[in-house]
């Protein structure tokens, strides 16, 4: 019986949890496609690298989909059950909640390892691949396009007009074409009254074949005008242009490699390593840098000073009342205060590299620690928003997709923002990494065990009844007027 019961449930739960699955991911893409969509269309890339672009960002927000759909799944599924009196049923029977949820706890631990897995190994290599896509298809340059009476600068070195178009797109008049390769300003013009333009085969060249027109040239000697013009007039005349600048091209994906969001636990934990030795070793760096500057020393109430840089004798320590320069012959005045300034100059100096480099490192210690906490903790919110789902569900007693969906993105908008809101803190230095990235965790884990008790007590939180009662027992405590008797 018990067996069968188990098979029952994890059934009852698999179809809905691929089925919401795969429409929350659907709904992730979509909002990534709708958020760079201007950056996407209308360059002349091809359908495949938008299609592969779309592939990768799947991959890398399976981590974010997968919660969503467990919690939503879980919702349904006894949701479903209670509200065609199966809970109801097997409680009757003596079986308890906490066992019935027993093989789908094991269920969402195994997809939570997975995930794991996932996000640990399949996650940097697709942010690698997405990332770097992106950015080539972002920084890729809009198709050519001539327009009549406008200057087109997409060419690099020529500046295009073009006085009008005839309809066929090809056939060109009063055109103007400003040459500038030798970057010397406009020192080559080139003018025709009448022209085609036409595409080479695999699109890598333009040429213009141009009729009746004249070319301009001013001399110039080893980079200096010499004042003297060329103009020559031509019948016809063919000027191409290489359009390899304009065609989508692809960046080493090595250059991006080192970012932590392409790194997994092993070469995350070899970085922090890393860091956490080099921020050591910068620390008394700094330290015996600036401790020969900083030699002034209080003891009791005589102050007492080492004299550095004035004379290659041995340093000593001698007490002053008022000024160092007491303790100074007045003819070195003026060199004692200078080598202090210099001094002064040089620990400023000192202080502020260090201070950037010491930025620098800290902020990549937070990231990496950051990026570290996340591979576990996603992993870690499909057990949560799990045993937020379930008992969730027993409680409302709504399956399908109506009052279950509703709830479902209540809570996970509530996770959501409060993992934004702790990896913010980290970011900002106001938490250490390993307090912000838990700290929706640590908030929701105390209402899923109180869901939980409330499920098992047969509470009626989320039921139109329980409210109705509430609302009547309110009402009756409060003063009600008698009206007056005419």
């Amino acid at each position: 019986m018990i067996k069968k019961l188990d098979i029952l449930i994890i059934r009852s739960f698999i179809g809905p949890f691929i089925v919401t699955f795969f429409i929350s991911l659907f709904v992730l893409v979509m909002q990534f496609f709708w958020l760079y969509m201007d950056e996407l269309i209308g360059k002349g890339i091809g359908i495949w690298p938008i299609f592969q672009l779309l592939i990768y960002m799947s991959t890398t927000l399976v981590p974010l989909a997968l919660p969503l759909s467990i919690l939503l799944a879980s919702i349904m599924t006894f949701g479903n059950m209670g509200e065609n009196f199966e809970l109801v049923a097997i409680k009757s029977s003596g079986i308890s909640l906490l066992r019935f949820m027993r093989p789908l706890l094991i269920f969402i631990i195994f997809v939570s390892g997975l995930a794991f897995l996932f996000s640990n190994n399949i996650i940097p290599v697709a942010n690698l691949k997405a990332l770097s896509l992106l950015y080539d298809i972002r920084n890729s340059k809009p198709t050519l396009n001539i327009r009549a009476d406008q200057f087109n600068n997409e060419i690099p070195k020529f500046s295009i007009r073009v006085g009008s178009k005839d309809e066929d797109g090809n056939t060109i008049h009063d055109v103007l074409i400003y040459d500038h390769t030798d970057m010397m300003g406009n020192t080559r013009v080139i003018t025709a009254k009448k022209g085609q333009m036409i595409a080479s085969a695999n699109k890598r060249y333009l040429v213009f074949k141009l009729q009746d027109g004249w070319r301009y040239e001013e001399g110039y000697n080893r980079g200096m005008p010499d004042y003297t013009q060329t103009r020559m007039h031509f019948e016809k005349w063919d000027k191409m242009f290489d359009l390899s600048a304009l065609q989508f091209s692809r960046t080493n994906e090595d250059l991006f490699k080192n970012s932590t969001q392409m790194q997994n636990i092993a070469q995350l934990s070899e970085g922090l390593d890393s860091l956490k030795k080099t921020k050591a070793r910068n620390a008394e760096s700094m330290t015996s840098s600036i401790s020969p500057y900083i030699t002034i020393i209080n003891k009791t109430k005589e102050s007492s000073l080492v004299l550095a840089g004035i004379n290659n004798t041995k340093n000593t320590t001698k007490t002053y009342d008022s000024s160092f320069l007491e303790l100074v012959a007045d003819t070195l005045h003026t060199a004692v205060l200078q080598t202090a300034a210099a001094n002064i100059r040089n620990v400023k100096s000192f202080i502020e590299v260090s201070t950037v480099n010491k930025r620098f490192d800290d902020d990549n210690y937070i990231k990496m620690s950051t990026e570290w906490h996340r591979k576990f903790t996603l992993s870690f919110a499909c057990i949560l928003l799990f045993l937020i789902g379930a008992p969730l569900g027993a409680i409302i007693r709504k399956g399908g997709l109506g009052m279950p969906l509703v709830i479902a993105v209540i809570f996970f908008m509530a996770f959501h923002i409060l993992n934004i809101t702790g990896e913010k803190l980290v970011k900002a230095g106001s938490a250490i990494p390993w307090i912000g990235m838990w700290m929706a965790t640590a908030i929701l884990l105390p209402l899923a065990f109180w869901l939980i008790k409330a499920a098992r007590n047969d509470s009626q939180v989320f039921t139109k009844e329980w409210y109705v009662r509430v609302w009547r027992s309110v009402r009756k405590m409060l003063p009600i007027k008698n009206a007056a008797v005419a």
